[in-house]
């Protein structure tokens, strides 16, 4: 299914891009720079942006994933076939909702919360599952406390979870299917040969992604040396990248969720997106028109669209602040440089810095002579050699992929 919606979005852009392709490109100013500092602050920036989502269900299926020891207690649980309600958490809020039971603090094993769960009662551990506090409790929530359940203990571990914002595990008794709750998420856990199934086909479907987004940046790059790059190549890399970080986050889920059977698709992950986010980084710090924006920031609002919002290259176009008409795609734009010039071996950032704010463009530094390149700051005779041949190879090279 994710195939079939994904190539669906392709043939939808596919279809965009056959539209502006037709029209002849206008020439534009150089976008404003931006400072060194943002060029080494904005990959932590978007990654700690990213986790701060992290807190909620991603969170609690990391706790109770195979190869962990609570997942090993729920599972003895499930083939008993006894239920249990479980609350993770012994902050203030979580204590006021617990009644009678008897008090434990024992650190916390497997068979135990099997034992313990023969009663009716729910069982209550510390936040992080090692340690369990109290058995055969009684919870007793606010009932004015929506809920859309139906059973007694599942109702009542919803609202549980939305009182208090801890996690709260429902094993059904009948139907056999573990239940996590936290705040207002709910998620039933899924067998696993279903999560593996899902996350092989993500897998393949990030494969395809990938592909296409570095054949775009390998055309963007040949497009840069030769000074004919437009916006519509520049917002065509953004929504290509933004993808495959979509589907990048739907494979930590299922990731989470796996656990230690997980890890072979952690690797294959890692080794598909290498790279992926600060290349989308670069690229928007190269053309990002406007100094007040920062190119995580203009990142994150783009993560945070909608698909069908992602669809409309306008949209990217405004984003980076080149309008949002669709004649404003076939404007001609040129680069600052960060991308190409971090490729050289051995060229810091405060030389790319330096070199970006002497010339102004790449272009600019793409023909500058040893003797104009030896004036930089920080670059004498030899780095000015290592910059001329290092931008004369990569050239060769993205011509040869170019067209392979």
């Amino acid at each position: 299914m994710r195939e079939e919606q994904a190539q669906v979005l392709e043939d939808q852009l596919n279809v965009k891009e056959e539209k502006v392709k037709e029209e002849k490109p206008t020439k534009a100013k150089v976008p404003v720079r931006e400072s060194s500092k943002e060029v080494r602050e904005t990959k932590d920036e978007k990654i700690d942006a990213r986790e701060e989502k992290d807190d909620g269900i991603i969170g609690a299926l990391k706790l109770v994933a195979p190869g962990t020891r609570l997942r090993e207690g729920l599972d003895s649980i499930l083939r008993a076939k006894t239920g249990a309600l479980i609350v993770l958490g012994d902050s203030a809020e979580v204590l006021e909702v617990v009644e009678g039971g008897f008090h434990l603090d024992a650190e916390f094993a497997p068979p135990s919360l099997y034992e313990l769960a023969k009663m009716d009662g729910a069982i209550v551990l510390s936040e992080d599952a090692r340690r369990i506090l109290y058995a055969n409790a009684q919870l007793i929530p606010d009932p004015s406390i929506p809920s859309v359940e139906t059973g007694i203990r599942h109702r009542t571990a919803e609202r549980v979870a939305r009182q208090t914002g801890t996690l709260v595990i429902a094993i059904s008794q009948r139907r056999g299917v573990i239940t996590l709750y936290r705040g207002a998420n709910r998620y039933s856990l899924q067998d696993i040969s279903v999560i593996l199934s899902k996350a092989n086909q993500a897998v393949q479907t990030l494969e395809k992604y990938k592909r296409v987004l570095d054949k775009a940046l390998v055309n963007l790059t040949a497009l840069e040396f030769e000074d004919l790059v437009t916006v519509y190549d520049v917002v065509w890399v953004v929504q290509r990248g933004e993808m495959v970080l979509r589907i990048v986050r739907e494979l930590k889920n299922y990731i989470s969720e796996l656990g230690t059977e997980g890890r072979l698709i952690t690797m294959q992950v890692e080794e598909l997106v290498t790279n992926v986010q600060d290349d989308l980084i670069y690229v928007v710090q190269d053309y990002l028109e406007g100094g007040n924006k920062k190119a995580v920031e203009v990142l994150q609002t783009i993560g945070n669209w909608s698909s069908d919002d992602l669809l409309e290259l306008p949209n990217i176009s405004r984003a980076l602040g080149w309008g949002s008409g669709t004649s404003g795609l076939e404007v001609s734009v040129h680069p600052r440089g960060y991308r190409v010039l971090q490729r050289i071996p051995r060229l810091p950032a405060p030389i790319i810095e330096n070199l970006i704010n002497r010339f102004g463009n790449f272009q600019s530094v793409l023909k500058a002579s040893i003797e104009e390149l030896d004036d930089v700051e920080g670059i004498g005779e030899v780095r000015a050699k290592a910059i001329r041949n290092g931008l004369r190879r990569l050239q060769d090279q993205v011509m040869l992929e170019r067209y392979m």
